[in-house]
C-alpha cells in the first residue's frame, strides 16, 4: 500500500482568480486533513502570457493547461487546480481528471459599461457593441440580439474589467461564478439565464487534475469532490467530446441532478448564430457519459453535424 503524502504542492496559474479559486481548494483540504501540509505555486500559461490572439488561434482549451501539466509530469507540483471549462474533453497520457468540486452559479453575466446608465441587454440599442471571448457567447448574442456587434476579448477577468472601462463598447459577458468569486457582485448588470444562453462546459466548477495512478493525492481529493457536480460534469464533457468541439465551436450544456435525475441541455450553433440546435435529455446520474453522447448524437442528427463540418472546414481554410 502506497504510504499517504504529508506534503502537497498545488499548481495554479498566477492570476487573481485562478489564486481565489486555489485558495479555496487548498483551505478545505487542509481543514479536512490536519496532518498534511498545503502550498501553492504559481504558473503562468500560454493562454495568460499571449492576449493579442483569439483563444481559438493559440491553441484552445489547451492553453490554459499545458504548462501546469508539465509541471504535473516533473513532480514540481503534485495537483492542479484548473476551471473545468478551460480543462480539455481528453487529457494527455498520464493525466487524470480526478475530483470536480461543488458548483457555482453556471449562469452567465452582462457586465454594462460603468458609465452606461444601460443594465441589461434588451435594453440596449441595436448597433451596440458586446465583448467576449468565447465563440459560444458571441453566438448566443447574435442569435439572439441580431443589431449587436461582438467583439473579441481577452486576458484575466481583472483586465477584462480594465478594457471595458477604456473603451467604447455597451458591455462584455462573462461567467458569473468567476465575478462572484472576486467580489464584484455589484458590477453586474444582468444574470443571463441558461434556458437564454446555455453556459460552457464545466461552468461554475473546479477540476482537479492529478498525475495518473497517484492514489495518495486522489486519497486526499476525495474530501472536496462533489458527487452531483461530478455526474453533471462527465454527461456535459462527454456531450462535448462526442461532438469532437473545443474553443473553436460555439457549444454549450447544462447538467444538473433534480429530483434524483440526471437533466441535460446542450447547444450548438454556427458561428454567426443563424442557425442554434437544442436538445435535452434526462435520466439516471450513474449513466451520465453515456446521456451525454446520446445527446450530441440527437443534435447531430438534427442538423449540427453539418454546421460543425462548415466551422472545422472554415477553420482549416483560415490556416
Amino acid at each position: 500500500m502506497t504510504a499517504p503524502k504529508n506534503r502537497v504542492i498545488i499548481g495554479s496559474r498566477a492570476s487573481k482568480l485562478a489564486l481565489i479559486q486555489t485558495g479555496w481548494v487548498r483551505s478545505r483540504l487542509a481543514a479536512a486533513h490536519r496532518g498534511v501540509t498545503f502550498t501553492v505555486k504559481e504558473i503562468s500559461t500560454s493562454g495568460d502570457i499571449v492576449l493579442d490572439k483569439p483563444l481559438p488561434e493559440i491553441g484552445g482549451k489547451g492553453v490554459f493547461t499545458k504548462e501546469i501539466e508539465d509541471a504535473l509530469l516533473d513532480r514540481s507540483i503534485d495537483m492542479a487546480v484548473h476551471s473545468l471549462k478551460d480543462v480539455p474533453t481528453e487529457l494527455p497520457p498520464g493525466f487524470v481528471l480526478a475530483a470536480v468540486t461543488t458548483r457555482e452559479d453556471v449562469r452567465d453575466a452582462f457586465i454594462h459599461h460603468p458609465r452606461s446608465p444601460v443594465k441589461t441587454l434588451d435594453a440596449l440599442p441595436a448597433g451596440s457593441v458586446i465583448a467576449t471571448g468565447s465563440l459560444r457567447r458571441r453566438a448566443q448574442i447574435l442569435s439572439w440580439k441580431r443589431g449587436f456587434r461582438v467583439v473579441d476579448l481577452r486576458g484575466n477577468l481583472t483586465t477584462r474589467f480594465t478594457k471595458l472601462e477604456r473603451s467604447g463598447w455597451a458591455g462584455m459577458i462573462l461567467a458569473r461564478a468567476g465575478i462572484m468569486r472576486l467580489g464584484l457582485a455589484d458590477r453586474i448588470g444582468e444574470t443571463i439565464e441558461a434556458s437564454r444562453m446555455m453556459p460552457a462546459v464545466g461552468q461554475g466548477a473546479l477540476g482537479i487534475e492529478i498525475r495518473e495512478g497517484d492514489d495518495p493525492v486522489r486519497a486526499l481529493l476525495a474530501a472536496i469532490t462533489s458527487e452531483a457536480a461530478t455526474f453533471a460534469a462527465t454527461a456535459e464533457r462527454a456531450f462535448l467530446g462526442r461532438l469532437e468541439g473545443g474553443c473553436r465551436v460555439p457549444i454549450g450544456a447544462y447538467g444538473r441532478i433534480e429530483s434524483n435525475e440526471l437533466r441535460l441541455d446542450g447547444l450548438v450553433a454556427s458561428l454567426d448564430g443563424e442557425r442554434v440546435y437544442r436538445g435535452k435529455i434526462n435520466g439516471d446520474p450513474a449513466a451520465a457519459a453515456e446521456l451525454g453522447v446520446r445527446l450530441a448524437e440527437t443534435l447531430l442528427r438534427s442538423g449540427a453535424g453539418t454546421a460543425l463540418a462548415q466551422i472545422r472546414a472554415g477553420s482549416a481554410g483560415a490556416r
